[in-house]
């Protein structure tokens, strides 16, 4: 848990409360906040599992999956490859492409030349190609008089992407299952607070949609799942355009580790399938394995 990412209190978040349903499903756990020295902490703990509650950079794109690997420690959640391909965005969408599964125009541009002049027409997004959590993520509105103007802590190559209006939707797939479709409903763009401030959005849980958008959405996200590689838990985030019907549901990004504080939205999903927070982490555990 914790690490060094821009996701480090989520993460921390995330730990505690897997950590306190673990033990309340009978096991002996180790809360570990992971630095550069966590290879010799592993070797002196010697686990039988490592439960990754990590978020972000170095503990969801692959880096600490290839130590666990390298350490022979079974772990939770998705492999080395399917860590680092679904945290590179425009990587992932080259997967969901090759599967058919539908995305929105994007290209990676070099920060100095997003804040030189629009590199596509607004309204739209930009965002770091290799963070979660809504991170760095700039909208730049149909009415913009110009570029936008980009903070230090923005990496030197970003995303940008056209805007989808529409509904903010998100699928969890636990295993070979996609459990069941969530509509986010916020005052205003789905950002850091949104997601994690008590109270930043309201959660439907079944999604009032469609039969047909409801299931779209699940078959989607299980293609994505399989598409990149993924393993355990993961969750698919959805962008629907009304207007347009099926053809108006676009895939923005897997999350490979989904959060699991008191407002994420996995642990909610499973909740809505008869499935407690203590027993989809003991799931979790009884999944992990090396070689994923």
């Amino acid at each position: 848990m914790g690490g060094a990412s821009a996701e480090r209190e989520v993460s921390l978040s995330t730990g505690r409360e897997c950590a306190a349903a673990l033990r309340g499903e009978g096991f002996e756990v180790v809360e570990v906040d992971a630095g550069p020295g966590l290879p010799v902490r592993l070797t002196e703990i010697a686990p039988d599992v490592v439960f990754n509650a990590l978020h972000g950079r170095w503990g969801e794109d692959g880096c600490v999956q290839g130590i666990l690997e390298w350490l022979r420690i079974p772990y939770t959640h998705s492999g080395v490859l399917a860590s680092a391909l679904a945290m590179d965005k425009q990587r992932t969408k080259a997967a969901y492409e090759s599967a058919g599964l539908p995305v929105v125009a994007s290209v990676i541009e070099s920060k100095a030349n997003v804040m030189a002049g629009h590199v596509m027409q607004p309204p739209y997004v930009v965002k770091p190609n290799n963070e979660g959590s809504s991170v760095g993520i700039y909208f730049v509105h149909e009415a913009a008089n110009g570029p936008p103007v980009l903070d230090d802590k923005t990496p030197d190559r970003v995303m940008v992407e056209a805007y989808v209006p529409g509904r903010e939707l998100t699928a969890t797939v636990m295993g070979d299952r996609a459990l069941t479709v969530t509509d986010i409903l916020t005052e205003g763009w789905y950002d850091y607070d949104a997601k994690y401030a008590p109270g930043g959005s309201r959660h439907v849980v079944p999604a009032d949609l469609p039969r047909d958008i409801f299931d779209l959405c699940l078959d989607y996200a299980l293609h994505a799942h399989r598409a990149l590689g993924c393993r355990g838990l993961s969750r698919t985030d959805f962008r629907w355009d009304e207007s347009r019907g099926a053809k108006g549901l676009v895939l923005l990004e897997t999350n490979t580790q989904p959060g699991m504080t008191p407002t994420s939205l996995s642990p909610e999903q499973a909740a809505s399938q008869g499935i407690s927070f203590g027993a989809l982490c003991r799931w979790l555990v009884e999944d992990a394995s090396c070689n994923r």
